[in-house]
């Protein structure tokens, strides 16, 4: 079984990422036969090997109101794992404070909950230090927790009860159900709170790799949370009374109880961080994807992808998680909620990867039937028994979610639909050698690179730029960004050149291709790159038109000069003015050399950042919805976020923005 889609933080983005790789279902293209080339890619088309996947991908290509349902489904997913980040760190904090009340008996449950308060903000104050920072300080911390609530666990079970071992035959779950009946059900809701805590492990696959994680689970976590509820439930056999606060009343007496305090309270934090910066990485991701507003993402660590922090949601996280312990102030209610959470993501995940199985992993029927039936039909009992309390916190995890998914599926609509209208009102690129034969337009110094989000033709903001401007830099590279659902790409294979004919008018298409762990350079890294690579291109190009003239033959291909044999160099187009044509010599060694130190002489004239400040509107005949979702909710999360140069940190003096209306 593959395990390639866990290294993206986020597991029901990592499989809509998995499934758009192996078939064309994102509402923006993200297929190119060059993409296939990239290294990391590892694409097979499942078409040739079994037929039921091919149907599937037929299926599912053929539907667009598939492919709307399978996002939404997965925003919806993914918004609950970003309101983690909020219930985790409230739940966690607060449960390991209270069990200051067995000391200090005079505090009330509000001063409590002010203290929780008070370090949920010093957890979310050191999160700009980054993940490996925070966990190199607590990392020791969480295995003396797992050892001490092993050993605490051993001690109550030797010492109450170690008859409660016969819990493990299944037996028992049949009498309990049919002893308790209705209430057997509702308390599931109660049980799955006894597992919510490893989701957070697995939050972390970005951080740490499958194997790590797998003996952690395993050798660490598993054994020490079975001793300590084992240890619990002996205590309670004989102090059923206690039952509203077993942890900290079946620490033995004695001089154990402050240290467990401290320690639990460290430990909380850490399984707050986990989902902390999931969800940093989690928005990162959908950023990049277009589903999400501009954010700026600061890489926090060189040795490790994926180990992000982003100001903003940071803040907005500690807003709502102050908001929450302050008027909940008891975990009874926000535990209802995160149940809701956890099993909903839970079950999405399920439904997805059995998609998975059936489309790209090609597992036989029999596995692809039993896997969503029993793990699925089990985490519908217990979403079941969650919503049993939806009135009493249960809707806080959907309150949350509607409201993401409101921001992503609002931001991705206008995403797909600018997209759209630049594909459909994309310039011709005859265009280029239009410009050309225009003897009023001037050629500026330097180099310019202009963005766009097309990764074919010309797009049409370049026309409306020399509309306004009649002038084009002597070297014009069209730059568009692309992130492709694999998660790294090395930087050798990251840009990707072609000429605009006609080639003497050094007009250039770059596409950039980033994997979403891969971290976007910063300005003078990112142009010595591009530069770099655009000059490895001309050279190449160089030697393989050498080369293709070389095998024509002696069919009038070439001019013979004395012993050597050096191809002629015939104008294509004579109403090139020749200025555009300098450094073009009929030796194709210093042809190339003439054309390199253009490139370099560009270089050190200024490279100029053309980025397109385009303002999107409904248009005239749109409905009433549409024109709410784009004149008004789009524009104003626009308007509110990060502007583009702010994500990518394009110097301000040397920026040029061109303005330009889109109506969608």
């Amino acid at each position: 079984m593959s395990y390639e889609f866990t290294t993206f933080v986020g597991g029901t983005f990592a499989l809509y990422s998995l499934i758009s790789r192996y078939a064309r279902i994102s509402l923006i293209p993200n297929q190119q036969a060059e993409d296939a080339t990239v290294s990391h890619y590892k694409l097979e088309s499942p078409t040739n090997r079994v037929k039921r996947a091919h149907w599937i991908k037929e299926k599912m290509e053929n539907s667009p109101k598939f492919k709307v349902i399978l996002f939404l489904v997965t925003i919806l997913a993914t918004s609950m794992v970003i309101g983690d980040g909020v219930l985790t760190p409230c739940i966690s904090v607060l449960s390991a404070v209270t069990g200051i009340k067995q000391s200090a008996k005079s505090l009330t449950q509000g001063q409590i909950a002010g203290i929780a308060i008070g370090i949920l903000i010093a957890l979310f104050l050191v999160q700009r230090f980054g993940t490996d920072k925070v966990g190199y300080t607590f990392g020791p911390v969480i295995f003396i927790w797992f050892i001490l609530i092993a050993g605490i666990g051993i001690y109550n079970l030797i010492k109450h009860d170690t008859g409660i071992l016969k819990a493990f035959n299944p037996q028992y779950i049949v009498e309990y159900f049919q002893r308790n009946g209705k209430d057997g059900w509702i308390s599931l809701g109660g049980v799955i709170l006894c597992i919510t805590g490893t989701e957070a492990m697995f939050a972390d696959l970005g951080h740490f790799n499958v194997r790590a994680i797998q003996i952690g689970f395993s050798a660490v976590l598993l054994p020490s949370v079975l001793l300590a509820y084992m240890g619990q439930a002996a205590y309670l056999r004989i102090h059923p009374e206690d039952v509203a606060d077993t942890f900290y009343k079946s620490i033995p007496a004695g001089p154990l109880y402050w240290p467990t305090f401290v320690v639990a309270v460290a430990a909380a934090i850490i399984a707050s961080q986990a989902m902390i910066s999931g969800a940093f990485a989690i928005i990162a991701q959908s950023q990049v994807l277009g589903c999400f507003p501009r954010v700026r993402v600061t890489h926090t660590s060189k040795k490790y992808h994926g180990q992000v922090y982003i100001p903003e949601i940071n803040y907005a996280l500690m807003i709502l998680c102050v908001a929450v312990t302050a008027i909940f102030q008891t975990t009874d209610k926000i535990g209802n909620a995160y149940g809701i959470a956890v099993v909903f993501v839970m079950f999405i995940t399920t439904l997805l990867v059995t998609l998975v199985m059936a489309m790209i992993w090609k597992t036989s029927l029999l596995w692809i039937a039993l896997f969503p039936i029993i793990f699925g039909g089990a985490e519908l009992v217990y979403l079941s028994s969650a919503f049993y309390k939806f009135v009493e916190g249960g809707y806080l995890p959907l309150g949350f979610a509607a409201i993401l998914m409101l921001i992503m599926g609002t931001w991705h609509y206008v995403h797909v639909h600018r997209y759209k209208y630049e594909l459909k009102n994309k310039v011709s690129n005859n265009y280029v050698a239009d410009l050309a034969t225009r003897r009023n337009l001037a050629r500026l110094p330097g180099i310019g690179v202009l963005y766009s989000e097309l990764v074919q033709g010309i797009p049409p903001i370049l026309p409306h730029l020399v509309e306004k401007v009649p002038s084009i830099h002597s070297v014009l590279v069209i730059t568009s960004i692309k992130y492709l659902p694999i998660s790294n790409i090395e930087t050798n294979e990251r840009f990707l050149f072609r000429y605009v004919e006609p080639r003497e008018y050094r007009v250039f298409r770059c596409v950039v291709r980033y994997g979403y762990n891969n971290k976007v350079e910063d300005p003078r890294e990112f142009e010595n790159l591009l530069i770099g690579n655009l000059k490895q291109f001309i050279h190449q190009e160089s030697l393989y038109s050498e080369s293709s003239h070389s095998l024509e033959g002696e069919d009038n291909a070439f001019e013979e000069s004395g012993d050597a044999m050096e191809p002629s160099i015939e104008v294509q187009d004579a109403r090139l003015p020749k200025r555009f044509l300098d450094g073009i010599t009929a030796s194709p060694v210093n042809g190339l050399m003439d054309e390199i130190e253009f490139i370099q002489r560009g270089m050190d004239d200024g490279v100029v950042h053309l980025l397109g400040e385009t303002n999107v509107v409904a248009e005239q005949n749109a409905g009433l919805v549409k024109k709410i979702i784009v004149d008004y909710a789009y524009n104003f999360m626009r308007k509110n976020f990060r502007q583009p140069e702010k994500i990518t940190c394009v110097p301000h003096n040397r920026l040029l923005r061109v303005g330009m209306t889109y109506e969608i």
